[in-house]
């Protein structure tokens, strides 16, 4: 009998265990917020690729990053970032992560003299990062990308551009 009763009282435990996460999730009063996710923000990702978390504006919407490392990210808006040349975002960045480096870049630009000019490849050695733009490239102070950069709008880039 002492049986029976333990093992309806382990039955009993386990279906009560079992219920509490469908309880949670069924709560409407619940904010999705309180839910924790295990995927990291984009910007504490780049450190595991030897990449400074600056490199991407901080209005991130989503990213997904695919087995070979392919990724595409998501911003909440197009923006423009003063660095030593004006940083055109657009609202979907693509590119491949490597060990130190980006390449295949899509979705960013940057302002040379009279014209915008796409970065396609970035690399990481030591106290620089060399941003290619088709066969050209600059290197500029790794430190000037450790810290994630504000996004701007149109209204900031014009005004940048009729201050020059």
């Amino acid at each position: 009998m002492a049986m029976a009763f333990s093992s309806k009282l382990q039955l009993l435990f386990l279906i009560s265990v079992s219920l509490i996460p469908i309880s949670l999730c069924s709560n409407p009063n619940r904010p999705l917020s309180s839910f924790k996710t295990s995927t990291p923000d984009v910007h504490d990702l780049l450190p595991n690729y030897s990449l400074p978390k600056g490199l991407i504006p901080g209005n991130v919407k989503s990213y997904s990053l695919n087995s070979d490392s392919t990724f595409t990210i998501e911003l909440t808006h197009e923006c423009y970032v003063k660095f030593t040349d004006l940083v055109y975002y657009k609202t979907v960045l693509t590119g491949k992560l490597g060990d130190g480096e980006v390449s295949d870049v899509s979705g960013i630009e940057v302002k040379k003299l009279f014209a915008w000019l796409p970065i396609t490849g970035i690399q990481v050695d030591g106290s620089s990062i060399e941003f290619q733009v088709g066969f050209l490239s600059e290197k500029l102070p790794a430190s000037m990308f450790q810290e994630i950069p504000t996004c701007r709008n149109k209204e900031f880039q014009q005004s940048l551009l009729a201050s020059n």
